[in-house]
Order: structure tokens, then sequence, then C-alpha cells
């Protein structure tokens, strides 16, 4: 009889990652690169929103950021020595393409080239991102994402990229997360672009999913043999009450959310509880678009942080008592993850589930050079945890990615914000690993001795 094992819960349950399970970290390059008017990059919206007075929190901009096209190699070193297996980043489409169409700009491209060479050299897969909400200004000059027209020149920005790369990329992704590019982009006016109506936010929303297909369509026929996606922000949507309002409220939100996205993709059109909601604020769809959408996929990528408990009313927050909060206002609901993953199963025909994005921002400082930010480790632990007890109950989840490998820009939060598992100061550019990205390195060193034969 064997004895029994005395190991911790989390320790004995990771051991249910396969041997090739995908774990990285993931930025993105509006919040990280900085040089944001160098060698020939063209301004995009999140640049021009920037300077809107009271648009972000503490006045700053992404300039600079984290000057991370001027220290390529520092961060990539900084990647490998994590112990990382996979780097999620995306490109910004106005550094190689500043207009939006036409030309492409060659010191951008050899930039992403360094990038992706730079990985591959240190033994990281690059999971390549086309499009995080960073759109050239002159494509929003002409209407941006509420033109179809937007969705043709990123088809052919698409297969740019994939030309120049996706020889050497592990993935690509088409869009991050479209719900927050339409709608706190387009609906609550939030985000860049800064816009304020319902029927824009909803066709933005319609043009970004039929992109995404039109250029998966595109890049399969152009020959490209990169695993290709999407991915989305996602979160269980729960009623805050027992109340027949507050379920039909979270029915709804849950539309909006999840099903929106998640039903055309898979073949099943717009759902048609939320197109009734919307009216005259549904999109307009071509005879076609659905079936374009619907293209399939070769994984999904899910940004899960906290699910969202929704009434019918506004009031308080009326989340459990005692709940924990990160930096963000978001709770800290570990069985969330479990939950979604499961869900997505049930109700979808999914294809392999690579977790993009997961992560917390909680107030860090350096004290005699060292960040100890035992909240993150407790969340990432959990978190992990959770996504283990998906995989024991037969969940396609092919990999994880901790967001982010390095404080960044937190969009209309400014730099108040901090995710990284590596601190940044930003008046000086130095970075220092955390007490999190120690914990991840040391357990991603676990996992790898779990690989090699006894």
């Amino acid at each position: 009889m064997n004895a029994p094992d005395s190991r911790p819960t989390f320790e004995r349950s990771t051991d249910l990652f396969p041997t090739d399970f995908v774990w990285g970290v993931a930025t993105s390059a509006f919040q990280i690169e900085g040089a944001a008017r160098e060698d020939g990059k063209g301004e995009s919206i999140w640049d021009r929103f920037c300077r809107v007075p009271g648009a972000i929190a503490d006045g700053s901009t992404g300039e600079v950021a984290c000057d991370h096209v001027h220290r390529l190699d520092e961060d990539l070193d900084l990647v490998a020595a994590l112990g990382v297996n996979a780097y999620r980043f995306s490109l910004a489409w106005p550094r190689v393409q500043p207009g939006g169409r036409g030309a492409w700009n060659a010191r951008g491209l050899a930039f992403y080239d360094r990038l992706v060479d730079g990985l591959l050299e240190r033994g990281v897969q690059p999971y390549l991102t086309l499009n995080h909400w960073d759109l050239p200004a002159e494509l929003q000059d002409t209407g941006g994402w509420a033109s179809r027209d937007t969705v043709g020149r990123f088809v052919d920005y698409a297969v740019g990229v994939a030309d120049r790369l996706g020889d050497r990329v592990s993935a690509i992704a088409t869009h991050n997360e479209p719900w927050v590019m339409a709608m706190l982009g387009h609906e609550t006016g939030e985000f860049a672009p800064g816009v304020r109506n319902r029927r824009t936010a909803m066709q933005v929303a319609h043009h970004l999913l039929l992109s995404h297909g039109l250029a998966l369509q595109a890049l399969r026929a152009r020959g490209c043999r990169a695993p290709l996606g999407i991915v989305l922000n996602l979160a269980p949507v729960v009623p805050a009450s027992g109340s027949d309002e507050d379920a039909a409220a979270a029915r709804l939100e849950d539309g909006r959310l999840v099903r929106w996205y998640m039903d055309p993709l898979f073949g099943h059109g717009y759902p048609a509880d939320v197109r009734a909601h919307l009216g005259a604020d549904t999109p307009h769809v071509h005879d076609g678009d659905l079936a374009a959408i619907a293209a399939p996929m070769d994984f999904l990528g899910v940004n899960y942080y906290s699910r969202n408990v929704v009434g019918a009313a506004p009031g308080p927050d009326r989340v459990r008592a005692g709940a924990e909060f990160t930096e963000m206002g978001w709770e800290v609901y570990p069985a969330g993850l479990t939950d979604l993953l499961l869900r997505l199963q049930r109700d979808y025909p999914v294809p392999p589930l690579v977790i993009t994005e997961n992560g917390a921002a909680f107030r860090d400082e350096v004290v005699d050079g060292r960040v100890h930010d035992a909240a993150r480790v407790a969340y990432l632990e959990r978190h992990i945890g959770a996504l283990a007890d998906a995989l024991a109950l037969g969940v396609p989840v092919s990999g994880y990615m901790v967001w982010s490998l390095i404080d960044n820009f937190e969009w209309t939060r400014g730099y108040a914000k901090r995710f990284g598992l590596i601190h940044v100061d930003y008046a000086t550019q130095r970075r220092t690993l955390k007490d999190s990205g120690r914990w991840y390195r040391d357990f991603l060193a676990r996992q790898r001795s779990r690989a090699r034969p006894a």
C-alpha cells in the first residue's frame, strides 16, 4: 500500500498539468514600449486619447512607458530568467504601418524581428497579438472600427505581419478583448477613442468579430501555419440576490459580455435576448458576415480577473461580506475561473483554451531592494489551483500566462496600478524582481523537474 501524499494540496493539484503545458507572461505594446514618436511610428488612438484633459487619472501618457523599445534585450533576459516557455506580446499597428494602410515601416518591422528572434534564442515561444487596442489614428479619422473599411484594413495588416513573422511565432491572436474596445471605447467613452454611443459600440463589436474571421480566412489562404485564435475577457456573471429582477439583469449582462462574442464565434449568431434588448442599436450585419465570424479557431484565449456580480438596480457593492479586493477594486475570486472554464466547455465546442491573462494589482513598494507582494503570490497560487481544478474536470486548457511581466501603463489609471511580477521605477526605469516573480520562477522550476525522467 502506498503512503499517503503529504504534500500541500496546491502542490499535489499541480501534478495535473501536462509536461507540455505552456507557462508564460504577457504584456501589450502601448503599455510598455514607449518610443512613441521614434523610427517612423505613427500616432495611435491611445497616443491621442492620453492628451485629452482628465482622460488619464494621473495625467500621464504612454510616450515613455517602460522604455521597452530601448531596453528590449534587458527585458527579454528578464522573461527568460523567469523560466517561462512563452511570452505573449502585441504589435503596435502604427509602429509597423503608421497610417493603418499602405506603406510599411521597415524600422518598426525590424524591431519586432529582433523581439521574436530574441525570444527564440532564449528558448521562449512568441505568442503574438495583432491588436491590443492601439488603432492607427489615421484610421480613426476615417471612422475607425465603426467603419466597415477598417475591417479590410485589419485583414491587410494581419496578412502583412504574418508574411513577416508568421514562420517564427507559436500563435497569432487577432484581437485582445473586443468587448473593451467596443463598450469602453465607444459606449461609455472611458477608453480611446472616447466615443459615447451605444449603436456605434455594437457596430464596432460586429466589425471586430468580422475582421477576426476574415483575417483567419486570409491567413489560412496565405499558408500561415501558426495556430490562430482570438482573446476574450470573460467572467461568470452572477445575480446580486435571489430576486427575479437581479436574475434577469445578470442574464442580460452575461449576454453582453460573454454570449455576444462566444455565440457568433461558434456559429450561433448573436443572442436573441440581447438583440431584443438593443432594438434599433442592433448592428447591421451583411449576408455572409456570421459565417465568416465563425471561422474555425485553433485556440481561444481567455482573460480572467474576477467574477461579475450584477443587480437590477444600482446600489452599494453587494459582493459577499469578507471578500478580498485588488487595487483595481476587483474581487479576488479564484473559483470563478473554474466555473467559467466549465461553462465554456459545456456550452461551446471550444478548441484548446489558453489563459492569456490572469493577475492582480496591489500596492507594491521596493524596500531594501525587495518587493514583498504576498497578496499577489497568494492570488497566483489560488488561481493556478483553480485552473488545476478545471483540468481535473476535463476542460481542455493548454496554457496560462500571468499579467503582467512588468509594471506598466494601466490605461486610464496611468502608472498608479501595478500588475507586474517585476517592479518598474518609472523615474529610473530600474527593474526589480518582486517576490511574486520569484515564486512563479520557483514554481515553474518545479514543473520542469517533473518533466525530466527520474
